[in-house]
């Protein structure tokens, strides 16, 4: 086994910030997506990869999006949690297949 990855805060926070600067220069201030559910891999499942997973669950993305909102009026709140919620909105963000399309 390797060692354990290491994770800067700030490259994160800058890879983060370039991303989302060049959807919005892609896309828009303002993004619809298209589809809200998705499935869901439990985090005792998600990341035992030497086995399938057995219990796949039903995600919200408008469930996930109203969680990171009420974050926003009250950032005293914030739980690990929210960035699991974060997450599944970015990569909804990131799956262009999730978002609709630009009118030209």
């Amino acid at each position: 086994m390797s060692d354990p990855l290491q994770i800067s805060t700030q490259h994160l926070r800058a890879a983060f910030e370039a991303a989302l600067t060049r959807l919005t220069e892609q896309e828009g201030e303002n993004i619809t997506l298209e589809r809200d559910y998705f499935w869901s891999v439990p985090p005792n499942e998600l990341y035992n990869v030497y086995e399938q997973p057995q219990e796949l669950t039903i995600g919200q993305l408008s469930e996930s999006w109203q969680n990171i909102q009420k974050l926003t009026e009250d950032t005293s709140a914030a739980i690990p949690q929210h960035l699991i919620w974060i997450a599944d909105i970015l990569r909804a963000l990131g799956h262009s297949k999730t978002r609709k399309p630009l009118t030209q």
